[in-house]
């Protein structure tokens, strides 16, 4: 089964295994350390490589009606994933608004790091995908924490006073955080400065990216490593959540990106996107606006969770679905 042989060729990547590496090392209680500055340079890094890539390719392909439906796409992702991660946390797992609503923001938005990964499987598989698929993942971040929120308000029979009064701190922490105007930043300098302004930044933003990934992955195996002690507090249904959400989010926009007529390297980026969880952008603005929710429960989940099983499982079982169904 392509599946199967996908999955396995995972452990073949250096990406995957330094992942694998670092998670163990924690385990172990090996002293492995990236310092916490490093991490943060490699994070900035990701997201100029990321966004110049992107913006040059624009730049190549120009603005076609293609970019207009990806939006369309990006924004009904954004608000269908966490509409029904919030009712099945809320009615099947019988959790209250606050903490289904937080969980709920973090499913619905996007892990970087997880759609990086997407692209280098797409490499090594030589699919084609869009260079604007870069602002799609910036879209994508703000949508659902907007809508998990507007669910709390909505369900939860007692007043969030900060919910109100925080309104411009989320704003501004969900439209102008680090990730987004990095992201959409570089997107313009590269559309702007084109083929020959890649030229200049190649040897430094394009040729080492896997190696930096490489890196990258060891330091976020050691941090999911870290969180395996919160499992306990997660429980047996959380736990199921965080695995079976994103098959359920990758089912639905699958479909959707068909209905679109996307091609395979764009429905994949789509299907990671939508599949994953943020741990970045999303608990920096739950952290304003729903204080009273349990860390232990969406950080846990989204980084321990969610990314490993995204990143070893996921990525290839969304290819070998895509595929299927064309």
């Amino acid at each position: 089964m392509e599946f199967l042989s996908d999955a396995l060729s995972n452990f073949s990547s250096p990406m995957i295994l330094f992942f694998v590496l670092g998670f163990i090392s924690t385990i172990l209680k090996s002293d492995i350390e990236i310092p916490e500055v490093i991490t943060k340079t490699l994070a900035i890094y990701f997201m100029i490589a990321i966004g110049l890539k992107g913006g040059f390719e624009i730049s190549k392909s120009g603005i076609d009606a293609n970019l207009y439906t990806s939006i369309i796409n990006s924004l009904l992702i954004g608000i269908i994933v966490p509409v029904i991660a919030f009712l099945i946390l809320k009615f099947i797992g019988k959790f209250d608004s606050t903490n289904s609503g937080a969980i709920a923001a973090h499913y619905g938005s996007v892990s970087v790091v997880t759609f990086v990964t997407a692209i280098s499987f797409l490499n090594s598989k030589t699919e084609i995908y869009s260079g604007y698929m870069v602002g799609m993942m910036a879209l994508m971040e703000s949508p659902a924490i907007f809508v998990s929120l507007f669910l709390v308000r909505i369900f939860n029979s007692e007043r969030i006073a900060s919910l109100k009064s925080n309104t411009v701190d989320l704003l501004r922490e969900s439209l102008f955080n680090a990730s987004v105007v990095l992201l959409f930043g570089s997107l313009l300098i590269g559309f702007a400065v084109g083929e020959k302004g890649m030229t200049a930044v190649k040897p430094f933003f394009i040729e080492p990216f896997n190696g930096v990934l490489t890196l990258f992955l060891l330091d976020m195996g050691m941090i999911a490593g870290k969180r395996i002690a919160e499992f306990k507090a997660v429980g047996l249904f959380l736990f199921f959540f965080a695995i079976v959400m994103p098959l359920i989010s990758a089912s639905i926009t699958i479909l959707l990106s068909g209905l679109f007529g996307f091609s395979v390297g764009d429905t994949l980026l789509f299907t990671v996107l939508a599949a994953s969880a943020s741990y970045i952008a999303a608990p920096a603005a739950v952290r304003i606006a729903l204080p009273q929710a349990n860390p232990a429960y969406y950080i846990t989940m989204s980084l321990a969770i969610t990314f490993p099983f995204n990143i070893i499982v996921g990525i290839p079982f969304y290819y070998y679905l895509i595929n299927m169904f064309r």
